[in-house]
């Protein structure tokens, strides 16, 4: 059987491969999905590839399998590991952050003003997929970019540097990397924050998604991932976000919550209400991803037990302390029977709840001039018409609604979470990332192809 495209989500441990047929119709197909443990450390990617497209085959009951295209999502080899340089925290630095997490990276390290020897020693230490440098409003402070990107072309380190800063050191920062004999290294962008209070993170976001295609396939074990998979490859995170901003142009405002085995990640889609914007003491971007390294329900486990509590837990649970001890001794990836599935259910309720409180905004009191004024600061969700659960968790357990729900009723008041209308979707086929790279080739049939596995149903 012939599909036209099948897509490869390369993670740390698994790879899986989704089919996709009948693109260019009224009515695209996901037909259906293989799996298979990552072969990085075995040195050779495909071999994982190779296994996942014999899982498909054999779930599908077919002899033989051809495909016109093959697209990839990737998490695996660490990821991509990032880190970011800019001139202020709340404003450059912070918008290059913006970009490099929109983009599906991993920031490992963020440093507002000058390098200094110890931010020096960590970057080498770190060994970045990719250095972010940005700073300076356009004709504004120079200095400090072009100091840093000194620095970094010294380093001793063959990684790609992206420069998004003034525009006014594009030449300086380009004579700079020539002299290191680095230029082939160098990629140049729009400024990520040209204007105080205005952040332009795209331009920077596509670069960077291209310059991890490029540079993935040298990475061990992904050296021979171009002969199986002719299509783009973008980080994992990235391809949720990309599925993310093509359903929000479809639907209407959302965000997007991914509970995984070791982080959870919030993507939200919005320009916030008009209301917010206009008390709002920074800008946010349309398009927004936090990630958060410490709540995961299987790797982190123990960090949720932590913020729950032992005696909460066991309350909430209705479990005697021996019982719920075993649970967390005995934790498994997959839970198997009831008292695991509840285990874990309240994990990632918990998991949601912190970090949708973390990714969005809130209010602030301002005394000034003898009276109190009301602010906003960070990302504004009020205006979040759905709310899209991914992932295993919230694909596969059986409350992922009710959890979803509890987003809004957390709410004290004082944030700017999503109110209680907002309609809860699953990604029923778990096809999210792979149809963000999808989006890539084929946009009108990435989008159907969601709201299938949504079962979105139109007001």
């Amino acid at each position: 059987m012939k599909f036209d495209v099948l897509v490869a989500e390369i993670g740390s441990t698994t790879t899986v491969v989704n089919a996709f047929s009948d693109l260019n119709t009224e009515n695209p197909l996901f037909v259906g999905q293989g799996q298979s443990p990552t072969t990085v450390k075995e040195g050779n990617v495909n071999i994982g590839l190779n296994s996942a497209i014999k899982d498909l085959r054999s779930k599908l009951n077919l002899e033989e399998i051809s495909y016109d295209l093959m697209l990839a999502t990737s998490s695996a080899a660490g990821g991509l590991k990032m880190t970011v340089h800019g001139l202020v925290y709340d404003m450059t630095a912070k918008a290059a952050k913006e970009a490099a997490l929109g983009a599906g990276a991993n920031i490992h390290f963020l440093t507002a003003g000058k390098l200094r020897r110890l931010d020096i020693k960590k970057i080498k230490d770190l060994s970045p997929n990719i250095i972010l440098i940005a700073g300076g409003v356009d004709y504004g402070e120079r200095d400090t970019a072009i100091y840093n990107a000194e620095k970094i072309a010294e380093l001793d380190l063959h990684v790609p540097v992206i420069y998004a800063g003034n525009i006014e050191n594009q030449e300086e920062i380009k004579l700079i990397f020539e002299e290191n004999n680095k230029e082939h290294l160098l990629y140049i962008v729009d400024n990520v924050y040209p204007k105080i209070d205005t952040l332009n993170v795209e331009p920077t976001r596509k670069v960077i998604q291209d310059v991890f295609e490029e540079h993935i396939i040298h990475a061990p074990g992904m050296e021979h991932v171009k002969e199986l998979v002719m299509g783009p490859i973008i980080p994992t995170p990235g391809a949720v976000m990309e599925a993310s901003k093509i359903l929000r142009e479809d639907i209407g405002d959302l965000v997007t919550v991914d509970v995984g085995g070791a982080t959870t990640d919030i993507h939200s889609v919005t320009d916030g209400s008009e209301e917010i914007n206009s008390i709002l003491i920074s800008p946010e971007p349309t398009a927004k991803r936090t990630v958060e390294g410490d709540l995961g329900v299987y790797v982190n486990m123990k960090n949720i037990v932590d913020i729950i509590g032992l005696k909460k837990l066991e309350e909430d649970l209705k479990v005697e302390a021996s019982l719920l001890n075993s649970l967390i001794e005995n934790h498994v990836a997959i839970p198997n029977n009831k008292n695991q599935i509840t285990f874990v259910e309240r994990l990632t309720e918990e998991a949601v709840i912190v970090s949708s409180n973390r990714h969005a905004g809130g209010f602030r009191d301002l005394f000034v001039g003898g009276g109190k004024k009301s602010i906003a600061e960070g990302k504004d969700l009020s205006n979040v018409r759905y709310i899209i659960g991914t992932g295993g968790a919230l694909t596969r357990l059986p409350k992922r609604i009710k959890i979803l729900k509890r987003i809004a009723l957390s709410n004290r008041g004082d944030k700017l979470l999503p109110n209680k209308e907002a309609k809860i979707l699953i990604d029923n086929d778990y096809i999210m990332a792979s149809l963000g790279v999808l989006s890539k080739e084929n946009k009108i049939a990435a989008i159907k192809l969601l709201k299938k596995s949504l079962d979105f149903k139109e007001d």
